[in-house]
């Protein structure tokens, strides 16, 4: 069935563990701040130094453990972002990146779920508001990939994490992301962002492949790069270690960096009226926000358009900006 409910793929599970610190409670605490139709279905990255990660260069510090127990207390589910292209069977016994995998795995366990936290069905609501019984919740942790020998290794040895197809595959062609969603092993496949608004070629999928479609919402990158592949096999040789040339990039405006009023321009870029009027009648429900390479007050600007009402935007701001311990700039 269509869900009615988009899910937020969010970025900087690592690298932003004091913004999602003040910003979870608030979410939690003020829902009625934030969009009834949207809810948060994982936060992903990767800390600094795993030769598996991929996409971007790590360089979250958080300990592990300390974030798993944030994601757990709201139960949210958390990803490892290992999508390194270029691994190769020596890579696959790298020990911190294992301890990781091992730990996330321990981690997904089953949670109560306070009345206020929104993933929870009517049903449960009511059976909390008539009996006061606290509902419980599988929190499964996952791990987005783009090398298959990565993915084979982490099916045999940690079979009970999920499984993201990583959009550093770059799928621009349809038909090839149609096959990769038909793959059995993942539970989500990111496209290439230029694939969007292919809405008569989307269409065409089943609800259930329907349900494993996870869109890029923000991407910044020129439409019309042809190097994007070629970009992220720098940053998996950086992960490596491997003394590697820079990527130098050759769209209009490159030397700007990320700039949200940019990527708002787009064509491939998803508002949130989109969300409301495209893709979740047309079965669509899952959202990735890109930007884990990015400072937390740009973060926190995606979080407050995607997912909070325009009048409570400065209630978040405040909330935030206050918190002594949160040092955004």
């Amino acid at each position: 069935m269509k869900s009615s409910i988009a899910q937020y793929h969010l970025p900087g599970l690592f690298e932003f563990y004091e913004l999602y610190k003040v910003f979870l409670p608030l979410f939690r605490e003020h829902r009625e701040y934030f969009y009834d139709w949207c809810d948060i279905g994982s936060v992903y990255g990767a800390p600094a130094d795993c030769i598996w990660g991929g996409g971007r260069a790590g360089f979250g510090d958080d300990d592990a453990k300390k974030v798993l127990d944030l994601m757990k207390e709201y139960g949210i589910s958390a990803r490892l972002t290992f999508s390194n292209s270029l691994l190769r069977e020596e890579h696959l016994l790298d020990k911190k990146c294992n301890a990781l995998c091992k730990l996330f795995e321990e981690a997904g366990d089953i949670q109560s779920e306070s009345v206020s936290n929104s993933n929870m069905q009517n049903k449960s609501i009511k059976d909390i508001q008539e009996n006061n019984v606290q509902p419980k919740v599988v929190i499964q942790n996952g791990v987005i990939v783009h090398s298959d020998l990565l993915l084979d290794y982490l099916k045999k040895n940690y079979p009970n994490l999920y499984f993201v197809s990583s959009t550093t595959k770059v799928l621009t062609d349809f038909q090839q992301f149609s096959n990769e969603v038909k793959r059995k092993e993942f539970r989500y496949v990111v496209p290439d962002f230029r694939l969007n608004k292919s809405f008569d070629r989307l269409n065409t999928l089943t609800q259930i492949e329907k349900d494993k479609v996870e869109f890029l919402c923000n991407e910044c990158c020129w439409f019309g790069c042809k190097d994007r592949k070629r970009c992220y096999e720098t940053v998996s040789r950086k992960n490596l270690g491997e003394n590697c040339p820079e990527h130098h990039c050759a769209a209009p405006d490159a030397e700007e960096g990320y700039r949200f009023s940019k990527a708002m321009k787009n064509p491939g870029f998803i508002r949130i009226e989109d969300i409301q009027n495209v893709y979740l009648p047309m079965g669509f429900s899952n959202f990735k926000i890109e930007g884990r390479g990015l400072g937390s007050a740009l973060v926190l600007e995606f979080l407050l358009y995607y997912m909070v009402k325009p009048e409570y935007q400065i209630h978040i701001r405040e909330a935030i900006y206050l918190d002594n311990m949160l040092d955004l700039f």
